[in-house]
């Protein structure tokens, strides 16, 4: 669960997905990604102390993943606690995340949900394209708008890369991630005319890349119904700009019950579990995991 922006409610709509689809009896495991600021701990009434986290994993203090994860005062929901107190040791390689999202999918859990840092860094972009399901949280400030724009072209361009990247029209993509690159890129289309003349032979398999990329947006903090909207609109422009197909799963309610969840270090399903941000989240949940 990814997000261009700080302070949009991204770790509160991951602890109370997470939540949810723990208390529908599903096992779950949350992993707080944030390698600088990690707070999900908070949300859920997790103590830090000194327990193992994340960090001890990248420094390889420990070598299964899974001894990271601590209890939650929710039943059949796990957190792996992001780096604590090592701000200079949480520079990952590239081989090194690679090797943790191997670890990642071989968890006993149901479901295991990534909380990123905020912005476009390539560790959040290369955890946030690895994922089988993204996600992208924004509000409907035109500050948040335009980040959640910044990272889903950089999630793109990503992810093309990676799924081209033996091939001959890897360089144009490359190209491509520069907004001012020599080629004049500057939408999808510029790119499928580039390598149609370049690489021909890729064209299709491009394609098929593009297709596939379909990450989840959930608006925030909404206020009222122009704001909803707001999340049809996103959608709309990456399609025609970026040739990115969002599915728009919904919103939730601005709501001050969330910021007190928060204070009581409580998910806001279970401490205002009749509140309109409650709803919307097990909504949301529920949709997204079918039941």
């Amino acid at each position: 669960m990814g997000g261009g922006k700080g302070g949009i409610g991204k770790s509160l709509v991951a602890a109370n997905l997470a939540t949810v689809a723990a208390r529908s009896g599903r096992k779950v495991i949350l992993i707080d990604g944030d390698l600088g600021g990690a707070n999900l701990h908070t949300c859920l009434g997790v103590p830090p102390g000194q327990r193992i986290n994340l960090t001890d994993w990248f420094t390889e203090r420990i070598v299964d993943i899974e001894k990271a994860a601590t209890e939650t005062p929710i039943k059949g929901l796990r957190l792996v606690l992001g780096a604590l107190g090592n701000a200079a040791q949480t520079h990952t390689t590239h081989d090194r995340r690679v090797q943790l999202l191997k670890a990642v999918r071989k968890l006993p859990a149901d479901l295991v949900i990534f909380d990123l840092a905020a912005g476009t860094d390539r560790s959040m972009i290369d955890f946030f394209v690895a994922a089988d399901d993204s996600f992208i949280v924004t509000t409907p400030e035109p500050t948040s708008i335009e980040n959640a724009y910044q990272f889903l072209r950089a999630a793109f361009y990503r992810r093309l890369a990676y799924s081209m990247n033996h091939t001959s029209s890897r360089d144009v993509i490359r190209d491509a991630m520069d907004q001012r690159n020599e080629r004049g890129i500057h939408t999808p289309a510029d790119l499928l005319s580039e390598i149609d003349r370049v690489a021909p032979d890729d064209s299709e398999r491009v394609r098929g890349a593009m297709a596939r990329f379909r990450p989840h947006l959930v608006m925030n903090q909404v206020r009222n119904a122009d704001e909803v909207k707001l999340g049809f609109s996103i959608r709309s422009v990456c399609h025609k700009y970026f040739g990115i197909d969002i599915d728009y799963v919904g919103y939730v309610n601005y709501d001050d019950a969330a910021w007190r969840s928060v204070k009581e270090r409580r998910p806001l399903v279970l401490a205002y579990p009749e509140s309109d941000g409650a709803r919307y989240l097990r909504r949301i949940t529920k949709k997204l995991l079918g039941d």
